[in-house]
């Protein structure tokens, strides 16, 4: 991986950087894919994976069945939190309004992505994603925007 397809990221010679990484959903969905299984794990190890609620929300709604929700409350768990405080709300609030007065309809993100994005804001955490949305945030956020791996090479 190379630092060309990561706006954002920080010049850590580790591919995904070295500060702790705020999980977002497109990450989670992908992080079995053989060609990054071996750095989450590692991230996962080293106790560098965060989740915010909001993500947690997003990823639990996925289960098929009450056996795939408990299964993924219990992989879940392992994650350290990234709390939605009152400081991560303003500052999710903050960057929707800076791109609602960019152009019209740029401020149209996701509000689970402006929140996960003000949790690493706030907590001086980088988000890992598979996401160009994140890109868009981490030019008015202060945030390092990793990608899971290059855009477009995991289905």
């Amino acid at each position: 991986m190379t630092a060309s397809f990561v706006p954002g990221r920080s010049r850590s010679r580790s591919p995904w950087g070295e500060l702790a990484l705020v999980v977002d959903t497109s990450a989670w969905s992908r992080a079995h894919h053989p060609g990054v299984r071996e750095q989450w794990t590692e991230a996962l190890r080293a106790d560098r994976l965060r989740i915010s609620p909001a993500a947690r929300l997003e990823i639990l709604i996925g289960a098929r069945d009450g056996e795939t929700f408990d299964e993924l409350a219990q992989e879940l768990s392992l994650l350290r939190a990234a709390p939605l405080t009152p400081a991560v709300l303003r500052a999710a609030e903050e960057a929707m309004g800076t791109l609602a007065h960019r152009s019209l309809g740029a401020h149209r993100v996701p509000i689970v992505d402006y929140l996960i994005a003000a949790c690493a804001q706030e907590s001086g955490a980088a988000v890992i994603h598979y996401d160009r949305d994140y890109d868009l945030l981490a030019k008015i956020m202060t945030f390092d925007s990793v990608w899971l791996a290059p855009s477009g090479s995991i289905p």
